[in-house]
């Protein structure tokens, strides 16, 4: 097995046995963002700290993705491995949402306000004897 590190620094906790997405807080107004950010999009303030976000939310909304997106998307799939997968905003518990691929992609298994439940998977190989890992949500239902 090849050594794992994440694919960007600072989206989640890592390695962690419960990890958790990473993003910022305003100190000032409260706001939540993701991924972090040095500023608040909502009053402007330069005062923002990382905080956990948590590894758990709902379904938002989601469609299904069918064919091979264009650059820069970067894996180990080839268009003859490709596999349609879901994608979707899960609002988590301090409201933000966020854009994540999903485990499940069929329209059966997929509904809106769907508990959700965060993931580290592999991603690709970075061709220097290490596994990319990013993160995704599945649902909770199912674990």
């Amino acid at each position: 097995m090849l050594p794992q590190k994440p694919l960007h620094p600072g989206l989640f906790t890592w390695p962690d046995s419960a990890p958790e997405l990473l993003g910022s807080r305003c100190v000032d107004c409260g706001e939540h963002a993701f991924p972090s950010q040095s500023s608040c999009r909502a009053c402007s303030s330069e005062h923002t700290e990382i905080v956990g976000l948590g590894n758990k939310g709902t379904l938002w909304t989601w469609t299904i993705q069918s064919f091979m997106p264009k650059a820069p998307y970067h894996t180990d799939e080839t268009p003859e491995s490709f596999c349609p997968y879901g994608v979707g905003y899960i609002e988590l518990a301090c409201g933000i949402k966020v854009e994540s691929r999903l485990h499940e992609n069929s329209t059966d298994t997929l509904r809106i306000d769907l508990p959700m439940k965060l993931e580290i998977v592999p991603v690709r190989d970075d061709g220097e004897g290490n596994q990319l890992m990013t993160f995704q949500f599945r649902s909770a239902e199912a674990l």
